[in-house]
């Protein structure tokens, strides 16, 4: 209450009170407005993450999903926590036993099953996909909180293009380590910015324990730590505080790690054989390659468009700036410095995956909500009339977010069907005995843990007809994913083409599918292998 609602000091003038009275109303109008837009955005962003979810299922899993559901269930079965694998430290793996757990209750309790030997992982994708969907959406609201320290228009803009952009959509429908990351290294990010605020040392060991649930999710996002350390780093506090709050930091980091983590320490050989072996197989990449940064730009185009990546560039420059001539210089530094840094630890492997970019996404998206709000605003400077200040943000806003919309609603219409590896599978399931020797080339179909003998192949005549006929194997799946290239320009490819044509002749087609609108996907085709 003010002191001259108190009575005795005389109060200021009646316009000056209107006036305040007239800025409060008009900031509780905008928290309102504020609240509903990111409602909405949220509504959007679980619209476009759980749209589809089911896709593909159960036939065609994404890249490394069975990785990590059946190494969950294998925990389940067995009671035994250590995963025997160390590709992924450990955390999403814990999680999805977690969902496994209550999938199984549930099931139970419908009738579905009795025991754990009933079940195998392909009943439990459904739900582990929804889990990653669930992060991601969380993920929006994150950006949201981290924008506001720049403004709540900064916020909503942020928040808006993070929750279409294709690259988050897609990712969130499949059940791996790259969503969920990029959640814990935003929920870093939102933290260390508040531990900059508070100064305090409990603000610091929530920020620091973030960054440590991001690296027990996925070893690259051990950057995130760098966020925390730079919030500490550039405190305005004596010396040895800042370096009070570095130590407890970097605990809690360490602490969050193998609390999610723990066989990283006690199965410390398996883990440094493990580690070792994944840093074999992905090696620096050849100087004679594409550079990495090149490609991970093609990708942020594909992804975001040309107007979302020269606003970012832009948003770089202002950020320097910032960072340079203040004010708030600590949480410009926080994106200059781990933006760059992830940057270059990415761009020169071997294997690139346009997910790998993910932690970035949530920076760059406030590189351009930065570059957009603030970038208009500087127009103030030169009279230039609101309303063509107004008409640049909507124009800017709408570049940013038409194509990378476009794109997600259109990944999520094509998951949505049927596609033809599914009809096959389904053929499959209801045709062919359990046990079966099959030859599966491009590995698109894949089946529930021992229930067939499958052996995946780069191409069906790999193996030579003689081996066929020999009574090696009972069934053939051929896609048109491989042979299309070699029966398009048969005199270019007339080895491989002739072979195919050879193998199909001897075999028995018992079932084929055609791409159509409604089935979308390669030609399909199964082969009995006569007797």
């Amino acid at each position: 209450m003010r002191r001259w609602e108190l009575g005795g000091a005389p109060g200021p003038p009646i316009d000056v009170r209107n006036a305040v009275i007239e800025r409060e109303r008009h900031t509780a109008t905008d928290m309102r407005k504020s609240v509903l837009v990111i409602g909405l955005i949220m509504a959007v962003a679980a619209v476009l993450r759980f749209w589809g979810i089911g896709g593909g299922l159960p036939s065609s899993l994404g890249v490394d999903e069975p990785q990590i559901m059946i190494r969950s269930l294998t925990m389940v079965k067995t009671g035994d926590f250590n995963p025997h694998f160390f590709d992924y430290p450990g955390l999403y793996l814990y999680l999805q036993a977690a969902v496994i757990v209550v999938r199984f209750l549930a099931g139970a309790s419908a009738g579905a099953w009795s025991s754990l030997a009933q079940v195998s992982d392909y009943d439990f994708y459904l739900w582990g996909r929804a889990l990653t969907a669930a992060f991601g959406t969380a993920t929006v609201y994150l950006v949201y909180l981290a924008g506001t320290r720049w403004g709540t228009r900064h916020a909503l803009l942020a928040a808006a293009v993070f929750a279409v952009v294709p690259i988050h959509v897609r990712e969130s429908h499949y059940v791996l380590t790259d969503v969920p990351m990029t959640f814990f290294v935003t929920l870093a990010l939102v933290l260390s910015l508040r531990a900059h605020e508070q100064g305090s040392g409990s603000a610091f060991a929530w920020a620091g324990a973030a960054a440590g649930l991001a690296a027990g999710t996925k070893y690259t996002a051990w950057v995130s730590i760098l966020l925390p350390l730079v919030a500490a780093i550039m405190l305005t506090v004596p010396l040895q505080a800042r370096l009070r709050h570095v130590l407890v930091t970097l605990a809690a980091f360490f602490a969050a790690f193998l609390l999610v983590a723990p066989y990283t320490v006690l199965d410390l050989p398996a883990f440094l054989d493990g580690f070792g072996g994944l840093a074999a197989a992905v090696p620096k990449r050849a100087t004679s390659a594409e550079p990495g940064w090149q490609i991970y730009l093609k990708h942020l185009r594909n992804a975001m468009g040309w107007p979302s990546l020269l606003l970012a560039g832009a948003g770089l420059v202002l950020f320097a700036v910032r960072v340079v001539r203040g004010p708030g210089r600590a949480r410009f530094a926080m994106v200059l410095v781990f933006l760059p840094i992830f940057w270059l630890m990415i761009i020169d492997r071997t294997l690139i995956f346009a997910r790998y970019l993910m932690p970035a996404i949530p920076f760059v998206c406030l590189l351009v909500a930065v570059a957009v709000v603030s970038g208009v605003g500087w127009f103030r400077r030169f009279a230039v009339p609101r309303a063509v200040r107004t008409a640049a943000i909507v124009a800017l806003t709408a570049a940013t977010l038409v194509q990378p919309a476009i794109t997600s609603v259109s990944f999520d219409r094509g998951i949505a069907r049927r596609w033809t590896y599914a009809l096959a599978f389904d053929w499959i399931a209801q045709n062919v005995k359990p046990g079966a020797r099959v030859i599966h080339e491009a590995a698109a179909l894949q089946f529930p843990t021992g229930r067939y003998q499958v052996e995946y192949v780069r191409s069906v005549t790999d193996k030579g007809l003689d081996f066929y006929l020999g009574g090696n194997v009972d069934y053939v799946v051929a896609t048109s994913a491989v042979y299309e290239r070699f029966f398009a320009v048969p005199n270019q490819f007339q080895p491989q083409y002739l072979a195919y044509q050879d193998l199909f002749k001897r075999l028995t087609l018992v079932f084929s599918v055609q791409p159509s609108p409604d089935h979308p996907g390669p030609e399909v085709r199964i082969f009995a292998v006569p007797r």
